[in-house]
């Protein structure tokens, strides 16, 4: 592992690093920074987690003039968590030169915004409606930015984006330097880099990095609606500490949160209908640990940085194998081990084999676990609190009552129903949820065009033939010298 003190970082950043507990830097801060100190544009391929704020927030922050009050740096962000957290940071690290760092984002007083760009940070961190909103108005300037940060931009992309991230390009002076990080690279992103970036260094993370060992995987086959009475189970059985649900709509992690909380869970929910006021708030709790479970969408949880999150459970798959990425990428964090649990139904199975093969590994198949499982997964957690409540050995002044007790009943006795009081019973209290609708088959696309007579190039084969010597148009005769090869393909 590289150490920051081998990246020719300035003294005061490093000072802050350390003061953050960084000591080594991941594969993609020790390959990025070099290449931002040295003002080269790069183009960073990796997923959230593995450290890309810190990749390119030291750079930015070493090659700011701080005497000038000026703005010298814009981050460009997908939605407010992220721009905040990202500000955040780049506070932190550039606290040891005294950085001034702005976010702007939707939902928050504009006035108030105004105000405070009236006396220019020296990095600003915004979402791309609003940094547009204030240009238009007059209210930012960039006439002096030298460094651009365009974070998670397959998802500005899928957002909508990307017209608005060219009008702001198009407003700072071409000769700066643009650092880009996607998860992803489609063709519009390429095309971006293409026009807005100079001969870009590429830096990529490979999946199999970003999944690291430390997560256990696992996935549940069954049904629609016995989906939340298992995740209920898992709950009572894992006992997480801190635990994020990921439902594919709004809806669906209103009702989750909903019902969750009904059967005694203490559950909030996050999607991107809530104020920005009740998100933060959620967060806040959620972060400080006054609320278990934490219940998302993927666009509402993209980029968030929230350490202690031992179980990730994917209520619904997501459609596209990079989001599973981001999901499972919330536990598993700084060397500590973590757990995601996928649901698929049964019509969902191939999207199940996409995230394998994207991921290089497999999941291993868990049998829903059942009421008793629950129970016993109960009476475990309270046993650990007994256990933990004798180890703090400060019981002198129960003493008496225990003796007491224990001269009317036997210890046998006495312990179950302690075990009892302190076990939470699975709760079985009905709950509706809307019925999703599974996500829609993927076809394999080579096997269809196999089967409409298209050949690997996508041209028109030519017409099998049967032994006999007739033409059937690509399809295979219906004896049974073709039936058991054709099966191979089901």
């Amino acid at each position: 592992m590289t150490k920051f003190e081998e990246l020719n970082i300035s003294p005061a950043t490093l000072k802050s690093l350390k003061r953050m507990g960084f000591e080594e830097a991941t594969p993609i801060q020790a390959e990025t920074i070099p290449l931002g100190l040295a003002n080269k544009d790069l183009i960073g391929q990796a997923q959230t987690g593995t450290g890309k704020t810190t990749a390119f927030g030291v750079p930015m922050i070493d090659t700011i003039d701080y005497t000038k009050d000026i703005i010298q740096g814009i981050v460009i962000a997908p939605t407010r968590e992220l721009a905040i957290q990202v500000s955040e940071e780049l506070y932190k690290i550039g606290y040891g030169k005294r950085a001034r760092v702005l976010s702007i984002y939707g939902g928050q007083d504009i006035n108030r915004q105004i105000r405070a760009l009236k006396r220019p940070p020296h990095i600003i961190v915004g979402t791309p409606g609003r940094l547009l909103d204030h240009i238009n108005r007059n209210t930012l300037k960039l006439d002096n930015v030298r460094t651009v940060i365009l974070d998670e931009a397959d998802e500005m992309l899928n957002m909508g984006f990307i017209e608005d991230i060219e009008a702001i390009l198009a407003k700072i002076p071409e000769d700066h330097q643009t650092l880009l990080f996607s998860a992803t690279m489609p063709a519009p992103i390429q095309r971006m880099a293409e026009r807005f970036m100079k001969d870009p260094q590429i830096v990529r993370v490979k999946t199999k990095e970003v999944t690291v060992s430390l997560i256990e995987q696992y996935y549940i086959e069954l049904q629609e609606k016995g989906k939340f009475d298992v995740l209920t189970r898992l709950l009572d059985i894992q006992s997480p500490e801190l635990a994020i649900i990921f439902g594919r709509t709004k809806r669906r992690v209103d009702e989750l949160s909903e019902a969750l909380n009904l059967r005694g869970y203490n559950a909030e929910g996050i999607h991107g209908d809530l104020s920005q006021a009740k998100r933060l708030s959620v967060l806040r709790k959620f972060k400080e640990g006054s609320i278990d479970v934490l219940v998302a969408t993927d666009v509402a949880a993209r980029g968030l940085d929230i350490s202690g999150v031992t179980h990730v459970y994917n209520f619904d798959i997501p459609q596209d194998p990079e989001s599973y990425v981001h999901r499972i990428g919330r536990t598993g964090r700084a060397g500590k081990a973590g757990v995601a649990m996928t649901f698929i139904t049964p019509r969902e199975k191939s999207y199940l084999h996409v995230v394998e093969k994207t991921t290089r590994k497999k999941m291993e198949r868990m049998e829903p676990p059942t009421l008793d499982e629950a129970l016993e997964g109960q009476q475990k957690a309270a046993m650990e609190k007994i256990i933990q409540t004798i180890d703090g050995n400060n019981l002198s002044y129960y003493k008496q009552a225990a003796d007491e007790l224990l001269e009317e009943h036997d210890a046998s006795t006495v312990v179950a129903a302690v075990l009892k009081m302190l076990t939470k019973e699975p709760d079985t209290t009905p709950v509706k949820l809307t019925e999703e609708k599974p996500l829609p088959v993927k076809r394999d696309r080579k096997f269809d065009d196999r089967k409409r007579g298209y050949d690997s190039n996508n041209r028109k084969r030519t017409p099998m033939k049967s032994r006999q010597g007739h033409s059937h148009g690509g399809k295979r005769p219906n004896n049974s010298q073709y039936k058991s090869k054709s099966n191979s393909y089901k």
